[in-house]
C-alpha cells in the first residue's frame, strides 16, 4: 500500500520536546525525526498557559519554519487548543488561564500562524467564530458541551473532553456524529476510544469526513516516564499518560503508530491519510510505502 506523508494536526510534542516550552532548535530535531516516520507536514498543538507564553512559543514555532530544510517535517502553522474552552469539559487543561471567546481576547495572541483553534462554541460571542473563519483559521468545537456546530468546521478529539451522545437533546458528540460536512478528528491508539465508539464513528461519518490524530505527549517515543505538562505532573504507565487523578493527559502513540493499530483491526481506509490534505488544501511533501502488517516500508520525500 501507497500513501501521502502523513499530516500531524494535533500533537503536542514527542521526542522529549513539548510544544509549550520548546526552542527553535527543539521544533526543528522533533520536524526532523518525526519524518523518519513518516509525517511530512505537521501542525504543533499549544495547550492552555498564559498569554504571555502562548505568544512566546507561536514565535518560536514560526520562526522554526523559517529555518527548516528539505529533511524536516514541514510546519504548516500552530493549532491552538487552549484558552477558549469549556470548564466543565477542562480535561488536564488548566482553567485558571482560560478566556471568554471574544474577538477581543483573541487579538491578546493573534498571530496569522495560527491555523486552527479549538473552542467551545457554546461560548462564543455571535462575532468571534465568523471572525476567526475570515482569517482563514479551521474552527473546532472542543472541550466543551454545547450541539450547535453548525459554524465549526470540525470536533476535535472526537468524544473526549465533550457532552456524550444524549438521546434527548442536543449534544456535541451526537452533533459531531449527524452532521456530514464537519470533520471528525479521533484519537484511535485503543486508549482514548473504545472499539465500540471507533465502529460507531466510522460508520456514521462519511469516510471523507474523518481525520485520524495521535494527539501525542512529549513522553511519545521517549524515555520519558514522568513530565510537567499543562501545569500538571504527568506519570506514562507504558500505555497511557495520566495526571496523579487519573485524568488522560493526550496519547503517546504518534499517527503511524496508530495506522498500524487500526490496521490490525481491520478499520483502517487509505481515505483517512488523504483527508487530512483536503481539509487543510496541501500538498502532500511525499509518500509511504506499508507492508501487510502496516509498517513502513520506505518513505520518499520530494
Amino acid at each position: 500500500m501507497k500513501t501521502p506523508l502523513l499530516i500531524e494536526q494535533h500533537f503536542h510534542g514527542c521526542y522529549g520536546v513539548d510544544f509549550n516550552t520548546a526552542t527553535v532548535d527543539d521544533v526543528l530535531y522533533l520536524s526532523k525525526e518525526i519524518l523518519k516516520e513518516g509525517v511530512g507536514i505537521i501542525f504543533p498543538t499549544l495547550v492552555t498557559d498564559t498569554i504571555e507564553n502562548i505568544k512566546h512559543q507561536i514565535n518560536i514555532i514560526k520562526t522554526a519554519s523559517t529555518k527548516q530544510t528539505k529533511e524536516m517535517a514541514k510546519i504548516a502553522g500552530v493549532h491552538l487548543e487552549g484558552i477558549f474552552l469549556n470548564p466543565e469539559k477542562k480535561g488536564i487543561h488548566d482553567s485558571k488561564y482560560f478566556l471568554t471567546p471574544t474577538v477581543e481576547n483573541f487579538k491578546l495572541i493573534e498571530n496569522d500562524f495560527i491555523k486552527i483553534i479549538t473552542l467551545a462554541p457554546e461560548l462564543c460571542t455571535s462575532d468571534f467564530i465568523p471572525y476567526l473563519k475570515d482569517k482563514g483559521i479551521k474552527v473546532q468545537a472542543g472541550h466543551c458541551t454545547g450541539g450547535d456546530l453548525e459554524n465549526c468546521d470540525g470536533t476535535t478529539h472526537t468524544f473526549n473532553a465533550m457532552s456524550p451522545i444524549s438521546h434527548r437533546g442536543k449534544s456535541t458528540a451526537l452533533s459531531a456524529l449527524i452532521n456530514d460536512n464537519l470533520y471528525t478528528e479521533i484519537i484511535a491508539d485503543g486508549v482514548h476510544v473504545s472499539d465500540d465508539a471507533l465502529n460507531l464513528l466510522f460508520k456514521t461519518k462519511p469516510s471523507d469526513k474523518i481525520i485520524l490524530i495521535s494527539d501525542c505527549l512529549p513522553c511519545t517515543h521517549s524515555k520519558v516516564k514522568e513530565f510537567e505538562f499543562a501545569g500538571s505532573k504527568i506519570y506514562f504507565d507504558g500505555t497511557k499518560a495520566t495526571s496523579k487523578e487519573g485524568t488522560l493527559a493526550g496519547s503517546t502513540a504518534l499517527l503511524p503508530d496508530i495506522i498500524k493499530i487500526l490496521g490490525k483491526k481491520k478499520l483502517f481506509k487509505e481515505e483517512y491519510i488523504l483527508n487530512s490534505y483536503k481539509y487543510h488544501n496541501l500538498v502532500p511533501q511525499g509518500e509511504i510505502e506499508w507492508d501487510k502488517d502496516f509498517n513502513i516500508s520506505y518513505i520518499k520525500t520530494i
